[in-house]
């Protein structure tokens, strides 16, 4: 079946703002900013938004933005996107590559690079709000655009709620949200239910004895308790959680004494929980707890160990029945670029919006890999070894169909609402599996 005709009226208008889209990308990738930080960014998508005819509101929730335009009757229809960057040192060689650095939030000077995309996210944003805008005789309704800040810490979304986002705009009948893969450009990826995991950090303080290097009779080692406890973690997957479930979870650092004569008085672990289901969630955290109180006991401890979570992000779980109706717009439009994708152990806090809002919400996936690139690593057999992913200093969406893809996205789903009751709209499929192809 074919796209509405609202969907190509409103996208006609692409060729006019891809070239200060791309511009307002490369301006973005190579002027990142942190969890919080965002005061730049922010600023650059409040004029864009404000050019395009919407209202703004400037720092909800710290740094954030959101953008509301009315269009007559109709449903209101959400779209997000993620505006920080990551404390990595960029090795792309882009000529637009980032040099910048900036404090941390403990005030160490890091260096600061878009390595997960949000550059791309925001872009999309900007080009689907002026395409919205521009084309508004062809749908009616509403469109709440947000531009969050510090996803990569977890408690953006939850700040943007506590800011008063609620209060600002109408309550949706749906929020939309993407995010940039290590696939192949120019395709994207659905998946109802679970699309991201929950993720949890937590810091661990194991007590130990300090001594001599040379008298550890006198210690309670918490170095050799750390090992103990590494070891016995790897444990909490293989035998406490089922076959059929999935969780990870990854011991990223162990820090504890400073020189090799001195047995030291502490270990302090940082690890993270990756789990699908709230269940597998809360096995995982009890085991963790448990193991660590016994190996403590078994190494005499004089102190209980402590735990600390933070950096806490939500479940991504998709609504079904929006998840099937963004589907089929996609496969209407995007043919076979569309098509179902598997779960990402990746996580996102976006679900905090609408579930404080009390909306239904998908979340997909699209393609910032050159297909050529990617197409070559797969024959041999290297996808892993030589296509850069998020998060990595070498991660570099390619320019272009990266951003008409995401820009095209966004419109294809907002319209899936939008122009379901405008005469545009006819012919248009709100359900049904969109067509095949796998997404990478």
């Amino acid at each position: 079946m074919a796209p509405s005709p609202a969907v190509g009226s409103v996208l006609a208008g692409l060729e006019g703002t891809r070239t200060w889209q791309e511009q307002l990308y490369r301006e973005l990738h190579r002027h990142p900013e942190l969890s919080h930080q965002e005061h730049r960014t922010a600023g650059l998508v409040a004029h864009r938004l404000r050019a395009a005819g919407y209202d703004v509101h400037e720092g909800v929730g710290g740094t954030g933005v959101v953008g509301l335009l009315r269009n007559g009757e109709g449903p209101v229809v959400l779209l997000r996107a993620d505006m920080d960057a990551l404390p990595v040192r960029e090795a792309t060689g882009l000529p637009y590559a980032s040099a910048v650095t900036a404090p941390d939030a403990d005030g160490n000077e890091v260096p600061v690079m878009h390595a997960c995309g949000h550059d791309v996210h925001v872009a999309c944003l900007a080009g689907a709000a002026q395409l919205l805008a521009d084309g508004r005789e062809h749908w009616s309704g509403s469109v709440v655009l947000v531009c969050q800040p510090a996803e990569e810490t977890g408690d953006g979304a939850r700040g943007m709620v506590e800011g008063g986002l609620r209060e600002l705009v109408p309550t949706p009948q749906v929020a939309l949200a993407q995010h940039v893969m290590p696939l192949p450009a120019g395709r994207v990826g659905t998946r109802p239910g679970p699309a991201l995991s929950a993720a949890d950090s937590m810091r661990i303080t194991l007590y130990g004895r300090g001594a001599h290097g040379s008298m550890p009779h006198a210690a309670v080692d918490p170095v050799v308790l750390a090992a103990m406890v590494v070891v016995r973690l790897q444990t909490v997957v293989s035998r406490e959680v089922p076959p059929g479930e999935t969780a990870v979870l990854t011991v990223g650092s162990i820090r504890a004494g400073t020189t090799s004569n001195v047995i030291p008085g502490e270990a302090v672990l940082q690890l993270n929980v990756r789990t699908y289901t709230d269940a597998t969630r809360t096995t995982v955290l009890d085991a963790i707890q448990r193991i660590v109180r016994a190996e403590c006991a078994a190494s005499n401890c004089p102190r209980e160990p402590e735990f600390e979570l933070f950096d806490r992000f939500p479940l991504t779980d998709n609504d079904a029945a929006a998840t099937d109706r963004v589907a089929s717009a996609f496969g209407e439009f995007f043919g076979d670029r569309a098509g179902p994708v598997g779960q990402q152990s990746a996580s996102e806090d976006f679900s905090d919006i609408p579930v404080a809002l009390g909306v239904p919400y998908t979340y997909w996936f699209i393609g910032g890999i050159d297909p050529g690139r990617y197409e070559e690593a797969a024959q041999a057999g290297r996808v892993s070894q030589d296509v850069p992913v998020n998060h990595s200093a070498d991660f570099a969406p390619v320019v272009q169909p990266t951003l008409d893809t995401g820009t095209q996205a966004l419109v294809v789903a907002a319209l899936a609402w939008l122009a379901a009751g405008h005469p545009d709209g006819a012919g248009h499929s709100s359900s049904g599996v969109g067509a095949g192809g796998a997404s990478g």
